[in-house]
């Protein structure tokens, strides 16, 4: 029966939630699991600059995997394509364009894109496409999954009201103090089960102001570039909505310890690379010497200034 009176939970959002007509799953991987398990793939060709979120999936369903290289672009190198594979495609920092992306699906045809950093670059049609939700909100879980393939049987809901303390308690207090509970959320996933997205996390999604945060992101990209372009060894785009502006320089490595040393956090995306390649391999230098600066909706202009100040002060030193 329903419960009807007692106290008021936490509260129901009903603005409109962007992609609230894709296929709203658990996390990133599994939304992968999802279309591994719906189009029956067998064989698939796969990045080698991608975190190890994936490698599980990978090994779980016994995939035949062959791995393609990334330029110092952050394009990929052409490849021939199986007649029975797939190509699994990031869409790192949102630098493929949708001209790109339909070139992409032209030439390959089984296509998976990961549009994980990538979350206000519309769905294209006939593309199988995943977005990561906690990448860009204040949510500790949730997928989207665009494709017209359609996995066997009900799945059951995810519940996140035990994992989401980090994110109420960095609201309050500092990041630091919750960064272990962050860290063992995320690797929670790698056991987690093909899921529907939790309510708590849907219905947060549907309280998002997703116009200003598309607007803010653009912006504090944009004013990054035109502070930073002139060392920046990327030649980029202006994503809308972007996940981080990518400082491409000789030594990010050292720049991003300095950066911590200051409170200004900059995450490693990909390590496992730096375990994986060797210093030649272009992926290396891609993962060791690219800043990710965050660019995201909780900063203003002056924010993202101070960051630029910064940067050009240690490179003038």
């Amino acid at each position: 029966m329903r419960e009807i009176g007692g106290y008021i939970e936490f509260e129901t959002f009903r603005c409109n939630m962007l992609y609230d007509d894709g296929i709203k799953l658990n996390c990133g991987r599994n939304a992968f699991a999802y279309l591994i398990e719906s189009r029956n793939i067998k064989k698939i060709c796969f990045p080698r600059m991608m975190c190890d979120s994936n490698d599980k999936v990978l090994s779980d369903y016994d995939l035949e995997v062959r791995y393609y290289s990334i330029g110092k672009d952050l394009r990929m190198d052409d490849i021939e394509l199986d007649e029975d594979e797939w190509l699994y495609v990031v869409n790192y920092y949102g630098q493929l364009t949708d001209k790109d992306i339909f070139e992409l699906k032209k030439k390959y045809g089984r296509v998976i894109l990961d549009n994980a950093q990538a979350y206000f670059q519309r769905p294209a049609a006939g593309i199988d496409t995943i977005y990561t939700c906690r990448k860009f909100f204040g949510v500790s879980d949730g997928a989207i999954l665009y494709t017209d393939s359609k996995k066997d049987g009900n799945l059951p809901y995810d519940e996140s009201f035990a994992r989401i303390n980090f994110l109420v308690g960095r609201f309050e207090r500092s990041a630091s103090e919750f960064y272990s509970e962050y860290a063992a959320n995320n690797d929670l996933f790698f056991e987690e089960p093909i899921k529907k997205m939790s309510r708590l996390t849907e219905n947060i999604l549907h309280g998002i102001d997703y116009d200003f945060i598309e607007k803010r992101r653009t912006d504090n990209f944009r004013l990054y570039h035109e502070g930073l372009a002139s060392m920046n060894k990327l030649d980029l785009n202006i994503p809308n909505g972007a996940f981080m502006y990518p400082l491409y320089v000789e030594n990010g490595a050292e720049i991003r310890k300095k950066l911590i040393a200051m409170k200004i956090y900059t995450p490693t995306l990909w390590p496992n690379v730096l375990e994986n390649c060797t210093e030649n391999d272009a992926e290396y230098d891609l993962s060791k010497n690219i800043i990710p600066l965050p660019c995201d909706h909780r900063y203003s202009s002056e924010d993202i200034k101070y960051v630029i100040e910064v940067i050009k002060n240690d490179q003038a030193s």
